[in-house]
């Protein structure tokens, strides 16, 4: 057997990557696939959110395109395959980072409420799966696909996220059963599975949270963090480096796992 030297277990220059939603997470990703040498594509429905990420990377001296896309339409996950293709040459890391987690109460939540997470949340892991393993098969090398979980798909965080534990246990089981169909092509499929990571949309969740009377968020957040072993929030570069071990050589005898990073707060 071939051992690969060190030097280049990380070295992932002339792949291309997809990543979609393109801030907090979205962006810790993006940062460390293109560092590695990887040409990368930021997808994301926000304009606004592309253009900003794109020209944070560009300015790094990354080879890096923006394309909006809605993961959960059909022809615009396909626009987006095809794009990367043009722009780059073939599709070689596929990350389906986008999601959405609006908080709301079973007895509140409507029918809409609860498919339009899970359309983004898990349709649109299917359909970028679908496409981009296609295009993949079709130029023959394998590849490799990354499915942003949550520990949520493990054990249930809040109340008020019932749709979005629903559509994260849903990417689990899609991505032990997909990682067994994509085998035979070289095409490893594995999960990592965030706790509590500071990004924006996090901060929005929480200010749109009501506050009860007499409630005290500083000490709210003192007991969150106590319950996280390393008492800390994760940063998006915490998965981006554990997004890139994936990404790269280093997991080359892993496919069907989820890689849970949350500073061990399932232990608690």
């Amino acid at each position: 057997m071939e051992i690969t030297a060190g030097s280049k277990l990380l070295d992932l220059s002339g792949k291309t990557a997809i990543v979609t939603g393109a801030v907090g997470i979205g962006y810790g990703i993006a940062f460390r696939l293109a560092e590695a040498g990887t040409n990368v594509i930021v997808a994301s429905r926000n304009e606004t959110e592309v253009s900003e990420t794109v020209a944070k990377l560009t300015e790094k001296g990354s080879k890096v395109k923006g394309v909006t896309v809605d993961v959960s339409k059909e022809e615009d996950v396909k626009k987006m395959v095809e794009e990367a293709v043009s722009e780059f040459g073939s599709v070689d890391i596929l990350v389906n980072n986008a999601g959405i987690y609006p908080s709301i109460p079973v007895h509140q939540m409507t029918l809409d409420d609860f498919e339009k997470v899970l359309s983004v949340n898990l349709k649109g892991v299917f359909l970028c799966t679908k496409y981009v393993s296609e295009q993949m098969i079709k130029q023959g090398k394998g590849g490799k696909i990354i499915n942003i979980t949550s520990i949520d798909a493990l054990h249930p965080s809040s109340v008020g996220l019932a749709h979005y534990d629903a559509s994260k246990h849903g990417v689990w089981g899609f991505t032990k059963n997909v990682a067994l169909e994509l085998a035979p092509h070289k095409i490893w499929v594995n999960a990592i599975a965030p706790g509590g990571v500071a990004t924006p949309g996090v901060e929005r969740l929480q200010k749109a949270m009501p506050v009860p009377q007499g409630v005290d968020m500083k000490k709210l957040l003192e007991t969150f963090l106590a319950k996280i072993p390393m008492h800390r929030m994760g940063e998006p570069d915490d998965i981006g480096k554990v997004a890139l071990f994936l990404a790269s050589d280093m997991s080359s005898y892993m496919t069907g796992t989820q890689i849970v990073v949350d500073g061990g707060v399932l232990l608690s």
